[in-house]
């Protein structure tokens, strides 16, 4: 069976609604639940959760925390999917390729436009696809969002498309 690790840092993929605020926010991690609805026969996925930010708010102490989790998990081989802000999501996986240069493995780094469980979510597509993707590129940092997978250093948001593109 193979393992795979998915590293949580929030983003609009885990955000939900807070009806105490009237707003959108990330308040609870959503993914365990997903992953559990989805079948992933011959496949083990480990959850790690490393905070619930928005991207905007990530650090670069949060960067770091996301860069040692890759790092410990690298000891023993398996492809890595972070599930990330797309704000900055770009930002952190070039912190990625630039700490951690020599990869046995993929490193997949994912989000959402709208929340997970909203209606006319890409959350749990971007996630499958992201699953899937981890299981067949070869070593390297990617970006997986709306059925295109990146190359972390040829990637960008397109704000105004709302979806990445080639850069």
């Amino acid at each position: 069976m193979q393992r795979l690790y998915v590293l949580c840092t929030g983003g609009t993929i885990e955000k939900v609604y807070s009806e105490q605020s009237g707003s959108v926010q990330n308040l609870d991690s959503k993914i365990d639940r997903y992953l559990r609805a989805l079948r992933l026969p011959e496949l083990e996925v480990r959850t790690v959760r490393l905070m619930n930010k928005d991207s905007l708010e990530m650090t670069g102490e949060d960067r770091q925390m996301v860069l040692d989790a890759v790092r410990e998990r690298l000891a023993e081989p398996a492809p890595i999917v972070i599930t990330h802000g797309t704000d900055t999501m770009v930002e952190t996986g070039m912190v990625l390729k630039n700490e951690v240069p020599e990869l046995a493995v993929p490193i997949i780094l994912t989000g959402a436009m709208t929340p997970l469980g909203f209606e006319g979510s890409d959350g749990l597509q971007n996630l499958t696809e992201s699953l899937l993707a981890a299981r067949i590129l070869g070593p390297g940092v990617y970006v997986v969002m709306h059925n295109e997978v990146f190359p972390v250093e040829r990637v960008r948001k397109d704000r105004e498309r709302a979806r990445f593109v080639w850069k």
